[in-house]
């Protein structure tokens, strides 16, 4: 790959981002732009901004954007509308992240002429292949370069060395091995390494960044409605608000109730198992109440093909393949099932559970007259129940017949 002349840089202000920031300038002696993105990860990010003056890029080449309201919007929602999990636990909150700065990196890129990005995901993780799929599919002329993979500040102290020498602020929690890393948009925070990579030890009380220890949640249950319109939330107890304001407010009342940590050793796209502690409290909540939703509003055949494909679905977004064409046609299978999910459901928050009790709709499938154990004044005649089995039993009957001769 020939030398880049100007590299848009994924940067937090981090020191590991800043330590690649200066190591780009050095290395290929190019312009640096950055761009910081704001998804709710609930750090001030000026910080990042003057870091980046400090290191000698200029204001005009600095990048700090707000997109909590499009990563809920355009990211969050779509996947929520699939009840999507990984490997049957984990709600996704750093996949689905990966795709959003992807196309701000090619976005900024092509807006200033750039002719490469960076980004500072490790070798051994996911993030790496996440960004680099994504500036595949929405730039492939665009070069990407990936530091962890380049260089050689192979160990910790080889890095505090660089920063020194180059004069790069570090933190004095930073000078030694931090006891675990820590990922945090709206969606969830993921923590991992160190204190969390022995899975056979109980992860401790203060690696949790947004949800109380269940033994220390309130001894009284919350109720909180959340109101439906076409598979998307658009109001709290009856409070019509933002896609991001929503996730933050069911974060706020999520958290304080214990709701929303996993434990999880899970299976990497490179190929080994990492085990991290997530919290997710507000998608937690929001995941029962669609599931709640549908229950009343979408039909059996809908419900049941849009489970059986959510597996894929899920991985397609785990593995980094947002853009691909593959999750682009299941989402408008999806989204087509969302037609109808319109209403309320009221959700039971208590010591770590978050239940449905109640769901309410417009547009509900729901007939007590056809359910109801009393008289159902000739809805639903039970007669006709009997052919239905006969029909349905006919192919048992034949392949049991059959057995039946072949065994004598």
């Amino acid at each position: 790959m020939s030398a880049p002349k100007k590299v848009v840089l994924a940067y937090s202000g981090g020191l590991d981002t800043s330590i690649i920031l200066k190591w780009l300038q050095t290395e290929y002696d190019c312009e640096v732009v950055t761009f910081t993105a704001d998804l709710g990860q609930g750090e001030e990010l000026e910080p990042a901004r003057q870091k980046a003056i400090l290191l000698g890029i200029k204001p005009e080449n600095i990048h700090v954007l707000d997109l909590r309201e499009e990563f809920v919007r355009d990211f969050v929602f779509p996947m929520f509308r699939a009840n999507a999990l990984y490997e049957g636990l984990y709600l996704l909150g750093t996949s689905i992240a990966r795709p959003l700065i992807s196309k701000y990196l090619v976005q900024i890129a092509q807006e200033t002429g750039a002719d490469a990005v960076a980004h500072g995901a490790t070798g051994k993780g996911n993030d790496q292949v996440r960004f680099e799929l994504g500036v595949a599919a929405l730039a492939p002329s665009i070069k990407v370069i990936a530091p962890w993979r380049l260089w050689d500040l192979t160990s910790r102290t080889r890095l505090l060395e660089f920063a020194e020498t180059n004069q790069i602020p570090i933190a004095k929690d930073k000078r030694g091995e931090a006891p675990f890393s820590v990922d945090a948009n709206l969606l969830h925070t993921s923590s991992e390494g160190k204190v969390l990579e022995n899975p056979a030890e109980e992860a401790p009380e203060f690696v949790y960044q947004r949800v109380v220890p269940v033994e220390k949640a309130p001894d009284t249950p919350e109720f909180v409605e959340i109101t439906f319109a076409n598979g998307d939330a658009v109001a709290i107890n009856g409070e019509r608000l933002s896609p991001a304001t929503i996730l933050t407010r069911l974060n706020e009342i999520g958290g304080k109730h214990g709701v929303g940590l996993l434990d999880l050793v899970e299976n990497r796209f490179v190929g080994m198992k990492s085990r991290g502690l997530y919290e997710t409290p507000g998608g937690t909540i929001l995941l029962e109440a669609h599931r709640g939703i549908e229950q009343i509003t979408l039909d059996s055949g809908s419900g049941h093909l849009k489970d059986s494909i959510m597996p894929r679905y899920a991985e397609l977004i785990y593995n980094g393949f947002w853009f691909s064409p593959e999750r682009e046609a299941l989402q408008a299978l999806i989204d087509k099932t969302q037609e109808h999910v319109s209403g309320t459901v009221r959700v039971k928050l208590y010591k770590g559970s978050a239940r449905t009790v109640a769901r309410w709709s417009d547009e509900s499938l729901y007939s007590e007259k056809h359910v109801t154990f009393e008289e159902d004044a000739g809805a639903y005649d039970q007669k006709d129940a009997e052919g239905f089995i006969r029909l349905n039993a006919l192919r048992l009957k034949l392949i049991a017949t059959r057995n039946a001769k072949a065994a004598k």
